[in-house]
């Protein structure tokens, strides 16, 4: 079976990467709810968190407030949504454990089922963006 989130972290496939490390990376969401939209994962693929030991849960999880604190900055987002779903009836789109980050923002409410579709210059300034932000924290 392929998988995207895997064929994005080993360079097959674009991604608009926000932060690398050995052992995990976040990117833009290719369909955000909102601006800044971006998912964390780890390198190794695993369907469900569930497949996970305790301790690659807490790993991904540790990762998320400092890139939430550099998406924050760089939208200027009010707030953020997090969420992670396991399976198809979650809504798990890609079989690939990940975790949503989603900027909030008080003039737009919260709407969880519109995505907006952005190019490639969008996604590549504001990925640049972010890096900054998430390495200054």
């Amino acid at each position: 079976m392929t998988c995207i989130f895997c064929d994005i972290i080993s360079g097959e496939k674009n991604g608009h990467f926000i932060y690398e490390d050995e052992t995990h990376v976040a990117f833009l969401d290719k369909y955000p709810i909102d601006q800044g939209h971006s998912l964390v994962l780890p390198r190794e693929h695993f369907e469900r968190v569930t497949d996970m030991n305790p301790e690659k849960v807490g790993a991904l999880f540790s990762k998320t407030p400092k890139i939430a604190r550099g998406i924050l900055k760089a939208t200027q987002a009010d707030a953020f949504s997090m969420a992670q779903n396991n399976g198809w009836a979650a809504k798990q789109i890609v079989p690939h454990v990940h975790v949503h980050i989603i900027p909030r923002y008080n003039h737009k409410g919260t709407i969880w089922t519109k995505r907006n579709i952005t190019n490639d210059a969008e996604l590549n300034l504001l990925a640049s963006k972010i890096r900054k932000n998430i390495e200054s924290s």
